[in-house]
């Protein structure tokens, strides 16, 4: 009986934990270099993404490092497009093609990294 109990105790712990995660907002920044087809590329990908996996759950800022150079320092871009996670922890940085759907899951602690690519 206390067995049976513990483990639907487990169950409902999952399951507030599952859905926790779900309910977590996402703060995106998405740096770019001016109007060219590549930072049109990554913006495009980004949006797309953000509505197929995190729909209603993200706030989604594009800066233009040639527009708004002094936030390059801030959060230390080195490279563009730079994809910065800063919700939910931990802080993520993500550098060049943002069109690895995969890479992105993973690099925003979306979808954990399999054992072997570890």
């Amino acid at each position: 009986m206390a067995r049976q109990k513990l483990k639907e105790s487990i169950r409902e712990l999952e399951k507030a934990v599952e859905g926790a995660a779900t309910d977590k907002k996402f703060i995106l920044r998405l740096y770019v270099s001016g109007a060219t087809t590549r930072s049109s590329r990554a913006i495009e990908n980004i949006r797309n993404f953000c509505e197929e996996h995190l729909k209603d759950r993200y706030e989604l800022e594009i800066v233009d490092i040639y527009q708004q150079p002094e936030l390059l320092e801030k959060d230390q871009v080195v490279a563009a497009p730079t994809l910065i996670k800063e919700l939910p922890p931990p802080l993520r940085k993500l550098i060049g093609d943002m069109s690895d759907r995969e890479k992105i899951l993973i690099g925003l602690n979306i979808k954990p990294k399999k054992e072997d690519e570890i």
